[in-house]
């Protein structure tokens, strides 16, 4: 009844999957390359700047873009076995709150060096990295404050940590973890986590496209 429009190196996409793996909604993968014509027409449909993923409720008749949403509505009609939001209202709106700050604070941050390799003019991306360096760092000190004494990130594993894992597994390329014990932790239980294993896995092959494949750490090229 569910498709899901993304591709494997996507942060975004990885993001979706791990909730889905989570709660174990049947859903069918249809994988997009923005680099064909067809495809780009296609995310256009669904998402209004043509970016993954996008998800399709066939059952339902329900077109859906940006992945919290995406992850929110596979949790309200397609419950499973782990829950990605609290019953809790007050509780949900700290899980949406750090869903927001990987989103926002780490991957977009993160982003924003990848953008400047593959898309801005010479000599740009030094000082872009300055920035992405010292905005990380920023964000780093603040997670690590946060998840002193927490397993996951809001309560139970749930929507913010799906947002961590790809969030943290880039960034962490990009801008190490290092004096930052809290957080090093909780990013190694996210890689243990069986749901994001699966989708880092499949990940894999395209990591050679990844703009800093100098940066892949071996344990991850397998």
């Amino acid at each position: 009844m569910l498709t899901i429009y993304g591709h494997p190196l996507s942060s975004y996409t990885q993001k979706v999957l791990v909730a889905l793996y989570e709660t174990g909604a049947p859903f069918t993968f249809h994988q997009i390359d923005l680099g064909q014509e067809e495809d780009r027409a296609l995310m256009a449909g669904i998402e209004p700047m043509g970016l993954m993923p996008g998800l399709k409720d066939h059952a339902r008749g329900v077109i859906l873009s940006q992945s919290s949403v995406m992850i929110e509505y596979v949790d309200r009609h397609y419950p499973g076995k782990v829950r990605m939001l609290p019953a809790d209202p007050d509780a949900a709106l700290s899980a949406r709150q750090w869903d927001r700050f990987f989103d926002f604070q780490v991957m977009q941050v993160m982003q924003t060096i990848v953008s400047a390799r593959l898309f801005m003019g010479e000599g740009v991306e030094e000082p872009v990295g300055r920035f992405v360096h010292d905005r990380l760092e920023r964000a780093y000190v603040a997670l690590d404050h946060h998840l002193k004494g927490r397993e996951w990130a809001a309560g139970d594993f749930g929507l913010a940590d799906c947002a961590a894992a790809p969030a943290l597994f880039y960034a962490g390329m990009i801008h190490p973890f290092a004096g930052h014990p809290a957080l090093a932790a909780y990013f190694e239980r996210l890689l243990a986590r069986p749901s994001f294993q699966r989708a880092r896995t499949e990940a894999v092959p395209w990591l050679q496209y990844f703009p800093f494949p100098e940066l892949v750490p071996q344990r991850f090229r397998a």
